[in-house]
């Protein structure tokens, strides 16, 4: 593998992992990191770090943490009126 391959992987990595590249970026970066160990390692970092971070969004804060933080924006926001 090329330096300027792996530089083309990791700069693409994140849309890779979120599926925004067209069709050729997706395979040219597929076919990369299957065959490179140093980019297929950053892959899998990113994908424990995506799934990391969609769990934690699916979780909701208890309802007395809410109300604090609502009351504490509402009082910021009464002190710029």
């Amino acid at each position: 593998m090329s330096d300027s391959d792996c530089e083309k992987a990791k700069k693409s990595l994140e849309e890779y992992l979120h599926h925004e590249l067209c069709t050729d970026d997706t395979r040219d970066i597929r076919n990369h990191i299957e065959g490179c160990p140093e980019c297929e390692s950053e892959y899998r970092v990113g994908v424990v770090l995506k799934d990391a971070v969609q769990r934690a969004c699916k979780e909701v804060a208890p309802e007395e943490l809410r109300d604090q933080v609502l009351l504490r924006l509402r009082s910021i926001q009464a002190e710029h009126v």
